[in-house]
């Protein structure tokens, strides 16, 4: 299988997540819809969190099984690094986003018609998406890595396995990324959407891409940090979101159906290995 098929496939496994993005389309979603649909996507998200802080640490805990200190130090800090960036970073951007939303909220009528329009601001549910696959892309890419690697070092066959196991893992992350914007009643833009998948799903075809050409344990733990971290903070997030919608029950069940698809999707990448 030539290159640029490894690539193309690689492309279908990231761009799965299309099929779940047109549930944020849904017209006057029920209360009930979406909880359900929020406390599903927390669930899903909380497998993520931990599918990507196990892989992350991998190669940490060779590197301690084998006394390879000078690896195992490297990987540990960059590991918490990303962690830091991914989920601290983004309470700064969240709370820089809350300041202009409140300043454009604040300005005076009279000097936003002399200035001209106001800048749009974009809503919370709007940015929780945009972190959500920012988050979810991150997360791609260091699976493109796992593709490309596994393609470079002979291996077709798990590559193979691969595309199939994370096309059908990212199938099931698009609801996770409308989620706040169905809880929030927004329905979004074709053109949002676009623009969602690309980010969520791009970058697992730019992964395969530079993952058959460079095999490094430190550069995929670093993207995996910075996915961790971005999806643990998203996670907190949706909580609080599902927290007000007072629908307990739905939320548990919801988060439950949600790990289970995680499990269940990531059956075939477990069963190939990875």
């Amino acid at each position: 299988m030539s290159s640029a098929h490894i690539a193309l496939l690689g492309a279908i496994a990231g761009f799965t997540i299309y099929l779940g993005l047109p549930i944020g389309r849904l017209r006057k979603p029920t209360p009930r819809l979406k909880g359900g649909l929020n406390a599903v996507a927390i669930g899903i998200l909380l497998f993520l969190v931990w599918d990507v802080l196990t892989h992350a640490w991998e190669p940490i805990d060779e590197g301690l099984s084998k006394h390879h200190w000078g690896p195992v130090a490297t990987g540990g800090l960059v590991l918490a690094a990303g962690l830091g960036i991914g989920l601290v970073g983004l309470v700064h951007y969240d709370a820089w986003i809350a300041r202009r939303r409140q300043a454009a909220a604040d300005a005076p009528t009279a000097a936003n018609a002399a200035n001209g329009p106001a800048p749009k601001i974009r809503s919370q549910a709007s940015s929780l998406a945009l972190m959500i696959a920012t988050g979810i892309g991150l997360h791609n890419f260091a699976e493109g890595l796992a593709i490309g690697n596994s393609a470079a070092q002979g291996e077709l066959s798990l590559a193979v396995l691969l595309i199939i196991g994370f096309g059908l893992h990212n199938a099931t992350e698009g609801f996770g990324i409308v989620a706040p914007l169905a809880a929030e009643g927004e329905r979004p833009t074709w053109t949002t959407l676009l623009w969602l998948g690309l980010i969520g799903g791009g970058p697992t075809f730019l992964g395969t891409l530079v993952g058959q050409h460079l095999v490094n344990d430190t550069l995929s733990i670093a993207f995996l940090g910075l996915a961790a971290g971005s999806i643990l903070y998203v996670v907190i997030e949706l909580l609080a979101v599902a927290r007000k919608t007072g629908l307990k029950t739905l939320t548990t069940w919801g988060i439950f159906v949600g790990l289970l698809l995680g499990f269940a999707t990531d059956a075939v990448v477990t069963a190939a290995g990875a």
